[in-house]
């Protein structure tokens, strides 16, 4: 049975667990300190996000469900950092309680070169006190009954104690509610009257005290973990080689990766633990939903740092078999999104637009040296309405839906876009290209967005257009019967 994406929107979720700040410092690397031995980072650009159980959050979220969070932070500025971004996507926080003299967790993530090479922790690693958590699981117990599913996200920072969890799993079997565990630590017992637990390989073999290198060693560490703690479900990430499932009296689920190239692994099993929520709460059942945890998780280790998806990007993820050019297509909520990902990853953005009605060979030579400009192409394609008025009655020959499937299925084009052409101001601004590039028929002074795009710290290239081929000329030859 496949999830519903589109039910997602209607899941509530319980997310309990460890908070914390996810900031990135990215930076460039030209010399060595002339005072040590180490790089010299020269920034270029920071970014605070939710961390721990919040990047939980910000997968669901992403993929439009509804969230109530649990958890503990410091009185201090982080702490008013992490609520205030909960607030901005619309979080209910009734659950965050402010414990005086802790620290919120900091995580500082160092990038130079597109490469991860420091992290930065700030934190206490104390468990909760007992008022915090009297007042945290009155909260949690009052909530319980009012999510479709409960994620603990565990990450050992003092909020996920052995009577939390005792508290939760009680409060959840008394509502009838599912508990998903994203585990840490070796000592699994705690986790006793979860239904789905989602070790990686590494900590399920630790757990279990069995070195994990095959199929069978893997099955004897899920048989020692399910018995010994009495686990419904176990779900165990294993990296480059996909996922497994453990369900009591059935075999094993071998679900293969999906990862086309990976970036950052961080926060992978949090995508996980997110979809394997909505998904169960949508009614879908464990095997298609932890298929579909595995694809998101496939789509966000392509991404730099901790990610989320979109239910757009996870839909076309999940139908690439059916239409291996759906994920190229970008709408205008996701272009933002897309160019700072591409940014971080040191990627030089080329951008061309046109109305492309009637593909030629003088637009694929366009879209080919474009691309030799930079690393990723995105088209822009003009909407029916829009091709109506710049061409006449009777075009687009081609609908826009029709033009967008075959400019994807071009190996030279990375991503296409609809737009009209009065917003191009507006395409611009949100991908700020390195390089704009139209054919030599037009004149520098004559393209659209030229001085825009100059603004930005891009150029204008003309491509040479060596034959003069014109997908109105070739319209209108069919039209009046000539060859």
């Amino acid at each position: 049975m496949s999830v519903d994406i589109d039910r997602f929107d209607r899941c509530r979720i319980l997310v309990i667990g460890d908070l914390m700040i996810d900031h990135y410092v990215w930076g460039e690397v030209d010399r060595i300190s002339p005072e040590a031995p180490v790089q010299v980072v020269s920034v270029t650009s920071e970014e605070d996000t939710l961390g721990g159980c919040g990047n939980v959050v910000n997968n669901i979220v992403a993929l439009a469900g509804r969230v109530s969070l649990a958890g503990v932070v410091g009185d201090g500025a982080d702490g008013d950092l992490l609520l205030s971004k909960c607030a901005a996507l619309g979080v209910e926080t009734e659950g965050v309680v402010r414990e005086p003299g802790r620290p919120t967790t900091r995580k500082t993530r160092i990038f130079a070169a597109n490469q991860h090479v420091l992290r930065i922790d700030r934190e206490t690693l104390r468990e909760i006190g007992k008022e915090t958590f009297e007042r945290l699981i009155a909260i949690v117990e009052k909530k319980i009954g009012e999510a479709d599913v409960v994620v603990v996200s565990d990450y050992g920072k003092g909020t996920v104690t052995p009577a939390l969890l005792e508290r939760v799993t009680r409060a959840a079997a008394a509502a009838g509610r599912r508990i998903i565990a994203d585990p840490k630590g070796i000592d699994f017992s705690r986790y006793t009257g979860v239904t789905v637990l989602t070790p990686n390989k590494k900590e399920a073999g630790l757990a279990a005290g069995i070195r994990i290198t095959d199929d069978a060693s893997l099955k004897a560490a899920a048989d020692r973990l399910m018995n010994g703690i009495e686990l419904e479900s176990l779900l165990v990430t294993c990296g480059k080689e996909g996922m497994v499932l453990f369900e009591r009296g059935r075999e094993p689920f071998k679900i293969p990766a999906e990862a086309r190239q990976i970036f950052e692994v961080s926060g992978a099993g949090d995508t996980v633990v997110a979809v394997l929520g909505l998904s169960l709460a949508a009614g879908s059942t464990l095997r298609s939903a932890a298929a579909l945890a595995n694809t998101a998780a496939g789509v966000v280790v392509g991404k730099v740092g901790t990610a989320t998806l979109s239910r757009r990007e996870l839909t076309a993820a999940r139908d690439r078999v059916a239409d291996p050019t759906a994920a190229k297509v970008k709408t205008w909520e996701e272009l933002p999104l897309l160019a700072q990902e591409l940014r971080k990853k040191g990627k030089r953005i080329v951008l061309t637009n046109g109305c492309f009605d009637l593909l030629h060979a003088g637009h694929v030579m366009l879209f080919s040296a474009s691309k030799q400009l930079g690393d990723v192409l995105i088209v822009a394609t003009d909407d029916d309405d829009s091709v109506r008025r710049l061409k006449g009655p009777g075009r687009p020959v081609i609908q826009a839906r029709e033009r967008m499937r075959i400019l994807s299925a071009l190996d030279a084009v990375d991503y296409v876009i609809e737009f009209t052409s009065d917003r191009l101001p507006e395409l611009l601004d949100a991908l700020r290209p390195d390089v704009l590039t139209k054919g030599s028929n037009y004149a520098t002074e004559e393209i659209a967005g030229r001085e825009l795009v100059e603004q930005f710290g891009g150029k204008v290239a003309l491509i040479p257009i060596k034959d003069e081929i014109s997908a109105t000329r070739i319209i209108d030859s069919i039209r009046n019967g000539k060859s």
